[in-house]
């Protein structure tokens, strides 16, 4: 197979990566930072079907994208973040379904002196099964330790590395010698491209019901503000409202002024052992409820109870 000039590669790029921002409305933009090619190709493999993943160097990409702005200008928003270590993966699925597809694809690895650590590095307490003459490693990393059974064994758990602290060459040892593979790397999703919108991959974990919460909490602060300035809106009409037929209430209660919704009122402030037995009548509904249902367990414990004995003593062909 006659392998193809720099200048056809390249133009054979560009061709793809515009066929790909024709095709698919929406993509993700990956870091991918210590993705060996190995797990490269168990991702694409995993998202075949679903998506496509297209890496490249920055200075083809950002070419290729402002060679195509003519047709869709919405592309620009995508330059300011292609920098660094960063790919394409491109689809037509639903995000949330991609998104979790793409970090599900993540392969455990030890921590390399001079890494920067993505999470908090914890060493558990353990038997290490290391000899004594380890012992001077475990105190120059201030680590807890005695012997036991002729092995080191760790007293506590131990915070040896902090996120995005660098991994020292007397921690990354320390980690082979323990076995310990604290770090887990694979595509690292930065940005989210939708239909011309860019945003943060976390948008995706909102629901419906936390827009739901959100607007409701909006629409109670709106009324709020509106009722404390007198100020009628959508939002605090209905309060406006209430608060009037109150007020109407309360004058109706202290005068000979009434209305067909006052006249229950005043007949029961007029009656006052009527207006008790009613206040009475109410309090003791929950409780009666109450009382009901401790009478049905009571009811269905003692029937247990009673086909128990029925059943004791005999056997199943007496």
């Amino acid at each position: 197979m006659v392998k193809e000039d720099k200048a056809t590669w390249k133009s054979n790029y560009f061709l793809k990566i515009v066929e790909l921002l024709e095709e698919y409305p929406k993509c993700f933009m990956v870091g991918v930072d210590n993705v060996g090619s190995k797990q490269m190709q168990k991702i694409r493999g995993s998202l075949r079907g679903k998506a496509v993943v297209l890496m490249g160097k920055n200075t083809m990409m950002r070419k290729a994208i402002r060679g195509h702005l003519d047709k869709n200008p919405s592309l620009e928003k995508l330059l300011p973040h292609i920098r660094g270590n960063v790919g394409f993966v491109f689809t037509k699925e639903d995000l949330t379904e991609v998104r979790n597809m793409i970090l599900d694809n993540k392969v455990s690895a030890p921590a390399k002196a001079g890494a920067i650590a993505p999470v908090d590095v914890v060493v558990p307490a353990q038997n290490t099964g290391l000899g004594p003459e380890k012992t001077s490693f475990f105190q120059a990393l201030s680590i807890p330790t005695k012997i036991a059974k002729g092995t080191i064994e760790i007293l506590n758990d131990v915070k040896l590395i902090h996120v995005s602290d660098k991994v020292g060459a007397s921690e990354s040892a320390l980690l082979n010698m323990l076995k310990i593979s604290p770090f887990f790397y694979g595509l690292q999703i930065k940005q989210v491209y939708d239909s011309g919108t860019v945003f943060n991959p976390a948008v995706l974990d909102i629901t419906d019901d936390d827009l739901r919460v959100r607007f409701m909490q909006g629409v109670a602060n709106v009324a709020s503000i509106s009722l404390e300035i007198g100020y009628p809106t959508v939002a605090s009409v209905p309060h406006s409202i209430v608060n009037g037929f109150k007020n109407l209430l309360a004058i109706a209660a202290e005068t000979d002024i009434s209305f067909k919704e006052a006249e229950q009122m005043k007949e029961l402030l007029s009656d006052p052992e009527k207006l008790a037995a009613m206040m009475a009548a109410a309090s003791a509904a929950p409780a009666a409820s109450s009382g009901a249902a401790e009478e049905k367990k009571e009811e269905k414990k003692e029937e247990s109870e009673e086909e128990s004995d029925d059943d004791m003593g005999f056997g199943l062909f007496d």
